[in-house]
């Protein structure tokens, strides 16, 4: 499954390349790779038949993004082109730190740190396209945090298994459920 992750966030590295020669195509892969990564995250958890994980990221996700668009239209902080008074905090960067974030409290490191890598991109494309000052996705990451820690836990394959097995001698059957 690592594999998996690894290739998802790969592939989103792929797409945002081939947007980037572009004008204005490093912003434009940050955006694809923001809303990849939700996806990539939806889907590793359904690979795992992890529906509690789906609930979870959902509500990570809508919590944090509500939240920075909140934010956003209530403190009036200057875009760095100038453009409007709605740079803090990025709604993009939440969008892409909130399912990094959950798939690293869900499902540990291995699959973190890309999905971490791949938010990274996001927040950087939008520093360089002038959209948002370093801090406003810093504060859009620690949202992000904040609330894949009050909703996320730990992701567990909690299973039933049996066994039966029967000789000439004896019968045995177990039943056992793993947490």
């Amino acid at each position: 499954m690592r594999r998996l992750a690894t290739a998802l966030a790969g592939a989103a590295f792929v797409l945002a390349g081939t947007g980037a020669a572009e004008a204005g195509g490093m912003e434009q892969a940050g955006t694809a790779v923001a809303i990849a990564l939700p996806v990539m995250a939806g889907g590793l958890a359904l690979s795992k038949d992890d529906w509690t994980g789906v609930a979870q990221l959902t509500l990570d996700t809508v919590a944090t993004v509500g939240t920075a668009y909140a934010l956003k239209h209530v403190v009036p902080e200057w875009r760095p082109d100038h453009s409007d008074k709605q740079s803090f905090p990025s709604d993009t960067a939440a969008l892409a730190f909130a399912p990094a974030q959950f798939v690293w409290d869900r499902y540990g490191w291995e699959y973190g740190v890309p999905a971490y890598l791949a938010a990274g991109f996001v927040g950087y494309s939008r520093v360089d396209a002038k959209k948002h000052h370093w801090y406003d996705v810093a504060a859009s990451a620690g949202i992000a945090f904040t609330f894949s820690k009050l909703f996320t836990t730990e992701y567990r394959n909690n299973q039933f298994d049996y066994h039966f097995s029967a000789t000439t001698q004896s019968v045995s059957a177990g039943l056992r459920y793993r947490f």
